[in-house]
């Protein structure tokens, strides 16, 4: 079980991050072969799924950043933290900030105030990956 506890970090980072990629181009495809009104609809409901995979993966991410009793944040989440954090404000931000503008036509810059964020996210979560990834952060402590 230590193994898996262990490796979890990794595992919602990467789902994290693959989420919000296969999104970005199932978006761009929804777009492509859709006719613009229903696209825009179908891709707000996609969104707005996506913004609960980062905000369940994020919360989890800082609920495994520090073990019960501990003094201190695990090795990861040291200088990781603030990626998870940044992700995290930007998928709200995202959601509830802009998408409801988007949607409402207030202007094509919130579509790329969106788009920002939502790439920034993106950074983010491969950030993380990354540094969860790197060599001797997937070995099992004893």
């Amino acid at each position: 079980m230590q193994g898996l506890q262990a490796r979890l970090p990794q595992l919602l980072a990467a789902l994290w991050w693959g989420s919000l990629t296969a999104m970005g181009v199932a978006v761009q495809v929804l777009f492509a072969t859709w006719p613009s009104t229903p696209a825009a609809g179908a891709a707000a409901a996609l969104l707005a799924a996506q913004t609960w995979i980062s905000i369940a993966c994020c919360v989890l991410l800082l609920m495994f950043s520090k073990q019960k009793h501990a003094q201190k944040q695990e090795p990861w989440a040291q200088d990781a933290l603030v990626f998870v954090l940044g992700g995290l404000l930007l998928a709200l931000l995202g959601q509830y900030g802009v998408l409801p503008r988007v949607l409402a036509k207030q202007g094509e810059v919130w579509f790329y105030v969106g788009l920002l964020l939502y790439v920034l996210q993106w950074l983010c979560a491969l950030r993380l990956a990354w540094r969860l990834m790197a060599p001797g952060q997937g070995e099992l402590r004893s």
